[in-house]
């Protein structure tokens, strides 16, 4: 490699470009609404008494949530969001046969409105949680 050629490789502290961040912001779609997809299949699995598949549905969203905002910002996590949001909201209405995943009862309204608070809960934890700075100051 020639001094003159331009140096492609992402250095410590630089930001995506926007081809990087526009792929990130689409694969934060398509994740969303695959953990969307996963937790509406899930979400009323129960463990004996429990609600293991709601709780597990759950945790998988506040994990797809702040991965997202770590992994690019706001806009992936929007991104995620939104694809949580479509799928979950197409599964909840009435199937062909009148079936529905997501029935207009506690579980369901947990799963829909809770997705929906971890979204906003991680959109808006301290963005110094997120950086990859170290915090200045003596150890």
């Amino acid at each position: 490699m020639s001094p003159s050629a331009p140096h492609h490789a992402q250095t410590p502290g630089t930001r995506p470009g926007a081809l990087a961040l526009t792929g990130r912001v689409l694969l934060a779609l398509l994740l969303g609404g695959a953990i969307g997809l996963v937790g509406t299949l899930t979400h009323r699995s129960t463990w004996g008494d429990l609600p293991a598949g709601l709780v597990l549905a759950l945790v998988m969203t506040l994990a797809t949530a702040v991965m997202c905002r770590a992994w690019t910002g706001i806009g992936a996590l929007l991104a995620a969001g939104a694809g949580w949001l479509v799928v979950v909201q197409l599964l909840a209405t009435d199937g062909p046969g009148g079936d529905v995943l997501v029935p207009a009862d506690v579980t369901g309204y947990v799963w829909t409105y809770g997705g929906l608070l971890l979204f906003a809960v991680a959109a808006f934890l301290p963005a110094r949680w997120f950086a990859d700075q170290a915090p200045d100051g003596p150890e």
